[in-house]
């Protein structure tokens, strides 16, 4: 089969023509991929980062967001049939844990991610658990099902604050900021004020739902959310950049008593005022990691059946997998937005 492989411990990647077809186990399933889309997880691979040469043995196909159709199942596997249409679950669960077995799966105490621990879906093959994948209704398209796993991070983080009838502040703009927007507007947050540094994402962010946006580089976003608040802040700030700059600003964008949730993945430690940003404005400082499996799943397949969100102005482009180097520099340069690649 073809693929992306990561074979060298430097920056890129390698396209490959002559990779083996994945095996399959006794509980897993071979999935024909049909659309496969590009995570922040992605570019640290890809460029090498810190991040990826400490979690990576080489060589790797990486890629965790996918969607494909059941073409073999190992003999154990009791829910899907071959034919079906599939997402994937990033999360491998050992499903004998305390977690696994409390319902906490997405935090397994011996987790594994495919794409970084296991071949990924940047290929025209993925075998994966049968305990990872999500059936895809007929009226969703293999694209869209790519969008899944992103979404359900989105869903994630305003799952654990409710933010029906709430003021809310989403910073950043990537593709997951972007959903999250769409989904607040779908659960009928009142305010909905996204800030990002780069205008064209802001303006997709307005298509998505967001009320207000502010560019941070050039605006004071305390300032404009105390004005759209009555000088109260926000009843949520949910953090999807990672950025320490933004987090730490926008703890300062939060109401007394109100609840912060940190969802984007800083590169290096990041410094908060814990005395006048929590304990003194009793805030709740909540982390969330992944998609619940599968409550998030079930919530981001009832919006999208709904017609209440559209991913559609979330896609920023779309490639032939072998052209992945394009769809990388494209969101290098700044192109807004979730670059799919189809094989």
């Amino acid at each position: 089969m073809r693929g992306i492989v990561k074979r060298d411990p430097a920056p890129g990647a390698v396209w490959a023509e002559d990779l083996p077809v994945p095996e399959v186990g006794d509980r897993d399933i071979l999935i024909r991929v049909k659309a496969a889309a590009i995570c922040g997880t992605d570019l640290h691979i890809f460029d090498w980062t810190p991040w990826a040469h400490t979690r990576l043995k080489l060589p790797m196909v990486f890629g965790h967001e996918f969607a494909g159709e059941v073409v073999a199942k190992g003999a154990g596997v009791r829910r899907f049939e071959v034919g079906q249409r599939v997402a994937g679950e990033t999360h491998i669960g050992c499903e004998n844990c305390y977690q696994c077995l409390t319902g906490n799966m997405h935090v397994c105490e011996s987790m594994k991610i495919i794409g970084v621990h296991v071949p990924g879906a940047f290929a025209d093959y993925i075998a994966i658990p049968e305990s990872c994948a999500w059936e895809l209704g007929d009226d969703v398209t293999y694209e869209q099902g790519a969008l899944l796993e992103p979404m359900g991070v989105a869903m994630h983080g305003i799952q654990v604050a409710p933010v029906g009838g709430k003021d809310v502040v989403l910073l950043g703009c990537g593709p997951i900021g972007l959903m999250a927007a769409g989904i607040a507007k779908a659960q009928g947050a009142n305010q909905i004020i996204s800030s990002d540094i780069v205008d064209a994402k802001l303006e997709i962010a307005k298509t998505m739902g967001a009320t207000i946006t502010v560019n941070s580089a050039r605006e004071n976003l305390e300032e404009v959310v105390m004005e759209a608040t009555g000088g109260r802040g926000a009843d949520v700030v949910i953090d999807y950049s990672g950025s320490g700059i933004a987090i730490a600003g926008g703890l300062k964008c939060l109401k007394l008593g109100g609840t912060m949730v940190l969802v984007g993945l800083p590169d290096k430690p990041v410094a908060l005022d814990l005395v006048d940003g929590i304990i003194y404005r009793e805030a709740t400082l909540i982390g969330v990691t992944g998609r619940r499996m599968y409550d998030t799943w079930f919530e981001c397949e009832k919006l999208l059946k709904s017609g209440k969100i559209d991913l559609a102005p979330v896609v920023g482009g779309k490639y032939d997998m072998k052209d992945y180097e394009k769809a990388f520099k494209a969101i290098k340069d700044g192109v807004p937005g979730k670059m799919l690649l189809i094989p």
